[in-house]
């Protein structure tokens, strides 16, 4: 639907992306109306062109939603006038937009744009001025062009006018040249909507730069899927099957683009030959190069004696360690690189603490970190020293200019302490960990700890299993249970569930149980029930809204993350009197609703209540609370931690959505109290014995499946994992003396 009209009033802009919310009077139909969407100028009197639909907002009524806007030259003596005074054509102010429009009338941008040189009759525009109008006129006309040329092509007018920031007159050329750099170079325009472009422009089905863009899509979904490369061959025949072209010209392209461009890598490991970008190639060849380089290093000696450290440390904290937990300490004094890794009860907790005691004792100065605050949270929580997460440690910032992440620390500016500790390592992918490498200072001691059996991480790479794997750097493996921990139910199945084993069920007065149901809505309504009724009546010290956790492999469907937070909400949280909501699109935001932040957002700012320090930066899978919604700002505030306070403008509350249940995937990396988990016939792909040991490792004083115990134990046979290929392996098992060239 396309809706004309002239902007007569601006209520909310955001700057960054040009969402704007505008009153739109349209003279001819004698009518005014809201119009919300991206807004490349919002000058006061503008006439626009919108193309979108009427949406009815459930708090600010009728609203057009618009997709696209494009900005109409004016036809009226009294509209040119309003264009000219506004400040957009540099060098004419108000009394000069008088001057111009009494002179040339409705022939004035006829004028402007065929015969410049007639402004000069009117009285103070010289040829400076004259200059400047014309440039001006002309870079606005160009913009116009560009962003009716994009819009025919369903680019919006925001990309539009990176392109044209970007290129400026010569835009539309450009991508007449070569559409696939659109995929390159703004971000959110995909290969689809670039190769749909290229066709409507008649670009030959086999092209050079078809070919290579498929090659990136492809390559990128590799990486959506975790893995930092590709075997060679098959790549080339799926890329061909995706593009219709032959293996033969995806090799020629990918090795046009290795030798060239240097966007790719064709490597040999193994036998094999495998593709890389260059971004992943060399994080990885860093990293292993690093890693080695710190495990050789010259290490600050210890003076104490070891074993007097620990008695000592034992003795502080009431505890007696196993010979494997004190060979751990051991290692990560004795080595440049120690990778720790083991199941729940296994120790690793007090091994942490332990280390900290010695190298304290030392007088090491050590820094720990984890990858997402809760873990980081848990570790002070545990520890009784400050833990970050790896952002923080290695002081990230964010580039505007080319939307990508920066570290303050790196090879130029290390982190200062003798001891690095890293906790939850299996959530680190490759890039994070080719920036935590180049942090750490030549001499520092790099201790990882995790479970190697967890999900891997989100972004491409397996750091912890290729570590391992590679057995090159000192790895202490736990095994022992401790008695403490063995009195666990969720402990003790975790482990039977990580070796192929059934679990045992509802054992009497401990803490795993099942509940059969069978069907899904059955299931779904049990959820509910132990949710709001039963498991707050039971484990009377929780909180049904933070301290119980549904998890699910799943989003959509009857035991989705939507459906379940749709029902838990209006149950856990309902409409009432005196708290703010509001509607974003298909769902409701409401004051108290728990919420995930489910992208990394560096840029958005926070305060902490109890010091009013300020920082930035909200990542992927941190939990908070909505406190407010700000109708009259257009932000909703939202509490993390339970001290960091952030708001969200309108326009980004994308980044949140409700976490009364989560997915088992963003669960990793945080405990909860007790977790309720649906067994159903979830597809092959996320019923795996991986992913139900990672959802059960996230309880830790209850653990309720509800559903089938044949689906349950389908899900314990399902040792499938997805193939990840990576290189790391192999990197570091290439021996500096015998490959130097190679690094």
């Amino acid at each position: 639907m396309v809706k004309n009209g002239r902007l007569a009033e601006v209520i909310f802009r955001n700057e960054k992306n040009f969402y704007t919310v505008a009153v739109m009077e349209n003279d001819e139909e004698l009518e005014q109306f809201v119009a919300v969407g991206n807004m490349p100028s919002a000058r006061i009197g503008m006439l626009c062109e919108l193309t979108g639909e009427w949406k009815t907002h459930s708090v600010y009524g009728e609203q057009f939603a618009f997709s696209n806007c494009t900005e109409m030259i004016p036809q009226d003596a009294e509209g040119i006038r309003e264009l000219l005074s506004s400040g957009l054509i540099r060098g004419v102010g108000p009394k000069t937009a008088d001057l111009i429009v009494a002179k040339f009338g409705d022939k004035t941008m006829d004028i402007i744009a065929g015969e410049p040189e007639r402004l000069r009759e009117i009285s103070g525009i010289g040829p400076k001025t004259l200059q400047k109008i014309v440039e001006s006129y002309q870079e606005h006309m160009e913009f116009v062009e560009i962003s009716v040329f994009f819009s025919s092509y369903g680019i919006s007018s925001a990309n539009a006018m990176k392109l044209y920031a970007r290129y400026g007159p010569n835009t539309i050329k450009a991508v007449m040249e070569d559409p696939y750099r659109l995929v390159r170079e703004i971000r959110g325009i995909g290969f689809a909507r670039a190769d749909e472009i290229a066709s409507r422009l008649g670009f030959a089905h086999d092209s050079i730069s078809r070919i290579k863009s498929g090659i990136g899509y492809m390559l990128d979904l590799y990486q959506q899927n975790g893995s930092t490369c590709a075997p060679y061959a098959d790549f080339c025949r799926q890329a061909a099957q995706m593009l219709e072209v032959s293996s033969e010209q995806v090799d020629e392209a990918a090795n046009d683009m290795a030798l060239r461009d240097g966007s790719l890598m064709i490597v040999d490991m193994d036998g094999s030959q495998y593709v890389y970008r260059y971004r992943y190639y060399l994080a990885e060849r860093e990293v292993a190069r690093r890693l080695l380089n710190l495990r050789d290093a010259d290490l600050k000696p210890i003076t104490l004696d070891i074993e007097g450290c620990i008695l000592r440390s034992e003795a502080d904290a009431g505890i007696r360690l196993s010979d494997n937990q004190k060979k751990a300490v051991r290692a990560s004094l004795e080595n440049g690189v120690t990778v720790i890794t083991g199941g729940p009860g296994t120790g690793k907790t007090t091994i942490i603490n332990t280390m900290l005691d010695v190298f304290e004792q030392s007088n090491l100065t050590v820094e720990i970190a984890a990858p997402t605050g809760r873990a980081a949270k848990r570790i002070s929580e545990t520890s009784g020293r400050e833990a970050v997460t790896i952002h923080r440690l290695l002081e990230y910032t964010f580039s505007e200019d080319d939307e990508d992440m920066h570290f303050g620390r790196n090879a130029g500016n290390p982190l200062e302490g003798d001891v690095v500790i890293l906790d939850e390592m299996s959530m680190v992918d490759a890039l994070l960990m080719d920036a935590l490498t180049e942090a750490v200072r030549p001499g520092a001691r790099l201790v990882l700890v995790g479970d190697v059996d967890q999900l891997p991480s989100v972004g491409a790479g397996r750091v912890l299993g290729d570590i391992i794997e590679s057995e090159t750097i000192a790895v202490v493996k736990l095994t022992d249970i401790f008695r403490q921990a063995s009195e666990s139910m969720i402990v003790v199945n975790a482990h039977r569930i990580n070796k192929g084993e059934y679990p045992y069920l509802n054992e009497k007065d401990k803490d795993f149980f099942m509940l059969r149901r069978n069907s899904e809505q059955a299931v779904l309504g049990t959820i509910i029930e132990l949710c709001c009724d039963r498991l707050p009546k039971y484990y009377s010290q929780y909180d049904a809204l933070r301290d119980i956790q549904v998890l699910t492999p799943v989003r959509k469907g009857t035991l989705g993350i939507h459906n379940i937070n749709e029902k838990l909400q209006n149950l856990l949280n309902p409409h009432r009197a005196g708290v703010r909501e509001r509607s974003f699109g298909n769902r409701i935001l409401r004051g108290g609703d728990k919420v995930m932040q489910i992208k990394n957002d560096y840029q958005m700012k926070w305060m902490r209540l109890d010091t009013f320090a300020e920082g930035e930066g909200v990542f992927n899978g941190d939990i908070g609370f909505i406190t407010d919604i700000l109708p009259d700002d257009r932000k909703v505030r939202v509490l993390f931690d339970g001290n960091r306070s952030a708001e969200y403008e309108f326009n980004n509350v994308d980044e949140l959505e409700l976490a009364y249940a989560m997915t088992i995937h963003k669960s990793q990396g945080s405990e909860f109290p007790v977790v309720v988990m649906p067994m159903a016939a979830f597809p092959p792909m996320l019923s795996t014995r991986n992913l139900l040991y990672t959802g059960v490792t996230r309880g830790k004083k209850g653990v309720v499946l509800v559903g089938s115990e044949p689906m349950l134990q389908r899900m314990v046979d399902n040792d499938t994992l997805s193939a990840r290929y990576t290189g790391l392996t192999g990197w570091l098992q290439k021996s500096f003396a015998l490959h130097a060239a190679d690094f």
